[in-house]
């Protein structure tokens, strides 16, 4: 592990059970409803899902419910990754669910393995962002699709989060804020430029914002 990436994790590690509560107690309303919308957004319903740096596998489960198939729930954070295997056995979804150890610029997954991947904020953390594009695009199957970004799935849930975060740290927004200014968005597009990946669609509405790409041999 190089030391960039040990940072990384340490990171994750420390703030782990924090990303537990916020998940459980806060945002747990907002994944049935991104899960729905990216099944229909992208209509894949079956096969071989990976969420992407996906925590305490909260958007991995809620797939997990819908979808027909396995969803890899993908992190580099070995505590957060037994967080989200007690979140899974809760769920009783082991056969449906797997934690698995991985980072999404060296994914442990073989060529053509995936019919959809996706991710829920995980996109403004990356270190080398078309680096980790290249890789996902690497991973999924001809006609495999991407749904890659953040956001809350509608403005009301939005608002009702906004303001609870703020009773916790009232400088949340401006951190939102930061991550989806227009010129960290733009960023994006010269990394899928860079990475070679085209076609692919950006979604800026209330559902927030995201990168849905699909694989074309």
């Amino acid at each position: 592990m190089t030391e960039e990436l040990t940072e990384r994790v340490g990171f994750h590690d420390e703030y782990a059970e924090n990303f537990e509560d916020v998940a459980a107690n806060i945002f747990a309303p907002i994944y049935p409803v991104i899960s729905q919308q990216i099944i229909n957004r992208c209509q894949i319903k079956s096969g071989n899902f990976i969420d992407v740096g996906s925590g305490p596998a909260s958007l991995a489960i809620a797939l997990g419910e819908i979808v027909d198939g396995k969803v890899y729930a993908m992190d580099f954070s070995e505590k957060m990754l037994a967080i989200a295997k007690r979140k899974i056995e809760s769920f009783d979804l082991n056969e449906n669910v797997i934690p698995i150890f991985g980072d999404v610029h060296d994914m442990p997954f073989e060529d053509c393995f995936a019919d959809l991947i996706v991710s829920r904020g995980s996109l403004f953390f990356w270190q080398n962002v078309p680096e980790a594009f290249r890789e996902i695009y690497r991973v999924l199957k001809s006609g495999g699709m991407a749904y890659i970004g953040g956001g809350f799935g509608t403005a009301e849930l939005k608002s009702k989060i906004t303001q609870a975060m703020e009773k916790r740290d009232p400088e949340w927004s401006k951190c939102v804020g930061k991550r989806l200014d227009r010129t960290n968005l733009e960023s994006f597009k010269k990394a899928l430029h860079v990475a070679g990946i085209d076609p692919y669609t950006i979604i800026d509405d209330e559902s927030g914002f995201w990168i849905c790409l699909k694989k074309v041999d």
